[in-house]
């Protein structure tokens, strides 16, 4: 399948860098990238593009090179990884050209489009719910379900379809669950970011290895687990079982979507904390804006959850519903070209890794 990249010059780019590192092999153990890249002896695009989605830009190679800048190689891998790893994500998406707009403007869209959500539905309850009251007084179940379910359902068949255009041009077979598994720990306990060595990342200082980017990514991860997990629970007792909303603070709704709604929340600022201490020059600095955006909203959703949770019978609680529904709304829609987007785009590269190594 032909991958229709835009930057041919990011292709060229990791291909150079590549070759170079083939030669040397000095960060054979660092992550997933250099055995695969290792057993490379021809870089096609579809092999660049695989090797881009294995990288999770920990940084510990570059600043284990000793051919970086001002060496003649000039090699800067994360960086060039980056560059072509976003451009696939534009290729693949559906339409590829909104998916490149929210990597250039991801903050401003991501915002707009929360404050503009939480209007309409502010406007749509302001006369009889100024007063207050219970959750569903304000807005009911059935017309929640009639917005977000097309609303969820849309954009996750928008992704898949995506991720089968990426299966396709990468090559990949029939998915045993040995590879699935061998995947999904990987993810689980985030090893790349750990680095060979296991110290963790360079992220935060070249002389300094961390395990805080790898933390940050699982609070973000685990947190958001839990609050779907809530909403799973919530939706099978109301249906299945016959126990409509709202539930007690011990109820198995409110301990799941509590629980990662304050996970989600530490994991979001943290990130963000890291994304401003990181040097820019070794990731795609074009996609800035839709990384930090993408935090950011992901960040509001579980805030302004927490927040709903505890205003509980308010004056305020119709307002902070509106913010709340807003972002997860906003969410939704900008998931198939947010960074949301590349756990899923990881987690197939690691698939297909682990049907390599099998082969």
């Amino acid at each position: 399948m032909q991958i229709n990249l835009v930057n041919l010059d990011a292709t060229a780019e990791v291909k150079r860098q590549a070759e170079i590192c083939n030669a040397c092999r000095y960060c054979e153990s660092y992550c997933s990238v250099f055995p695969a890249l290792h057993r490379q002896r021809h870089f096609d695009e579809a092999s660049l593009v695989q090797l881009a989605n294995l990288c999770h830009n920990c940084r510990g190679c570059y600043y284990a090179c000793q051919y970086t800048e001002p060496h003649e190689f000039d090699l800067n891998l994360p960086k060039a990884l980056a560059e072509l790893r976003t451009d696939s994500w534009i290729a693949f998406a559906y339409p590829s050209k909104l998916a490149g707009l929210f990597q250039r403007q991801g903050t401003l869209i991501g915002i707009t489009l929360m404050l503009g959500f939480a209007v309409i539905f502010g406007l749509a309850n302001w006369l009889g719910n100024l007063h207050g009251g219970q959750f569903y007084e304000v807005m009911s179940h059935s017309l929640m379900v009639a917005i977000f379910l097309p609303a969820f359902v849309l954009p996750m068949l928008t992704l898949v379809a995506s991720l089968r255009r990426y299966w396709q041009a990468m090559g990949g077979g029939t998915i045993q669950w040995q590879d699935l598994k061998a995947a999904t720990m990987l993810v689980a306990n985030m090893k790349n970011l750990a680095a060979g060595h296991g110290d963790g990342c360079n992220f935060e200082d070249e002389d300094r290895f961390s395990q805080a980017r790898r933390y940050a990514h699982q609070a973000v991860m685990y947190g958001f687990l839990l609050c779907f997990a809530a909403t799973t629970v919530a939706t099978a007792m109301h249906y299945l079982l016959d126990m409509p909303a709202p539930y007690a603070i011990w109820s198995v709704p409110k301990l799941l979507g509590v629980s990662g709604g304050i996970l989600l929340s530490i994991g979001c600022i943290w990130m963000l904390k890291l994304k401003y201490q990181a040097e820019r020059h070794l990731s795609d600095k074009s996609v800035w804006s839709g990384e930090v955006g993408f935090i950011i909203l992901l960040g509001l959703v579980a805030v302004t959850g927490l927040l709903l949770y505890w205003l509980g019978n308010s004056h305020w609680m119709p307002s902070m519903l509106a913010l709340h529904l807003g972002a997860v709304l906003s969410f939704f829609v900008l998931t198939p070209y947010s960074k949301m987007a590349h756990g899923f785009y990881r987690l197939i590269a690691l698939i297909k890794e682990a049907q390599q190594l099998r082969s």
